[in-house]
């Protein structure tokens, strides 16, 4: 089962999905599609905030727990609860576990356990499938 054939909150036809994402966000929110490793400028971003859903601005992770992976993608250890739900991809010959929005169902990336405490998670996420919102100053 993938993400495109469950219920969300959020639904939207292709067309409504092309209208309001670049041409890139599409690829990869909503046909499943990767960027390529060191392309996103928020995989070195740090600042405090919140990284929302570019489809539908749902708060997906905090800059509590991003973490530098090494990786070349934006990467977290933990999401923000009930932000993200996971299905099993078994394209390119093996067997990973998806990450998408809980809400939109847009593909986020995928999530391994080979991360740092306190979860070993690496939620490894698509920089383009993000939008970051920083933290407001006081």
């Amino acid at each position: 089962m993938t993400a495109s054939k469950e219920q969300f909150e959020i639904e939207k036809t292709d067309k409504e999905w092309q209208e309001i994402l670049t041409p890139e966000q599409y690829r990869v929110l909503r046909k499943h599609g990767t960027e390529r490793a060191g392309t996103s400028p928020l995989d070195k971003v740090y600042d405090q905030g919140t990284y929302e859903c570019a489809g539908c601005g749902q708060p997906l992770f905090t800059s509590d727990t991003k973490y530098n992976s090494g990786t070349g993608w934006p990467s977290f250890y933990a999401p923000i609860e009930g932000a993200i739900a996971t299905t099993v991809d078994r394209s390119l010959f093996m067997v990973r576990t998806e990450v998408h929005c809980s809400r939109c169902g847009g593909h986020l990336g995928h999530v391994f356990g080979d991360g740092p405490r306190p979860t070993g998670q690496r939620y490894c996420m698509n920089g383009v499938s993000l939008n970051f919102v920083p933290a407001k100053s006081e």
